[in-house]
């Protein structure tokens, strides 16, 4: 026979057998990548953080849409803030740099929307001359309704210790001479407001009032009379 093989004394022993070929074996892989949640779990944390960076797109998406949709209902306004009076009795700096103070405010704040209430859970008025603060009060907490206007009242009274750069003490030299204080009141705030039956979180916006205010025993501000004065806003 022709397939016969001289070398094997001629005796036929069949076709030759190929070696056996090797198989591998992939272990939690298949198709070479990640396919389930399984699989993720089993072989690579990026599934795990694309999974997390689009829920976190969702919620933001959901937030973004929930706060236009109450913007467009409510359509807030600004809260308003006046210092309707102010009465300084006392504002004497020693040679020790002691300040013996006493200040009156009356404000007036404005809500002007018709479907938000503010809950104003603290108010803290600050004196300052300059730079520096002099002194501060606190206004019990309140909740205002819609299209509401409150009248609020604080006194900033005692003494401090207060050293005032070389610009300020002109200031306050000149100020002793015209017998007007410029004295700047600053409120902080943390509020909340209300949508119906929703409140929402704590904002702490800032109000800044720039006052001139006349010291009444003094007999030479010729007649002149604290005005009214609106604070600006800062949220």
């Amino acid at each position: 026979m022709g397939d016969r093989q001289p070398h094997l004394n001629g005796a036929y022993y069949g076709p030759s057998i190929p070696p056996p070929t090797k198989t591998s074996h992939s272990h939690g892989r298949r198709g070479g990548g990640c396919c389930c949640l399984g699989d993720c779990l089993g072989c690579c944390g990026c599934c795990i953080l694309s999974v997390i960076f689009n829920i976190l797109i969702a919620l933001a998406i959901v937030v973004g849409i929930a706060a236009l949709i109450i913007w467009l209902i409510f359509r807030p306004n600004a809260i308003k803030f006046h210092v309707t009076d102010a009465k300084l009795t006392q504002f004497t700096l020693g040679t020790d740099n002691n300040l013996r103070y006493n200040l009156d405010l009356n404000f007036t704040i404005r809500n002007p929307n018709r479907r938000i209430g503010v809950y104003y859970d603290q108010i803290e008025v600050r004196g300052y001359y300059g730079d520096q603060r002099f002194g501060a009060s606190n206004v019990s907490p309140f909740y205002q309704g819609h299209k509401n206007t409150t009248v609020v009242g604080t006194n900033i009274a005692g003494q401090s210790l207060v050293v005032l750069n070389g610009g300020d003490r002109r200031d306050l030299d000149e100020d002793v001479k015209s017998g007007i204080y410029r004295i700047d009141a600053k409120l902080r705030l943390k509020i909340r407001f209300k949508f119906g039956l929703i409140k929402s979180w704590k904002f702490k916006p800032k109000i800044r009032c720039d006052l001139k205010v006349p010291l009444s025993s003094s007999n030479t501000t010729s007649g002149f009379q604290f005005q009214r004065t609106k604070c600006d806003v800062d949220f």
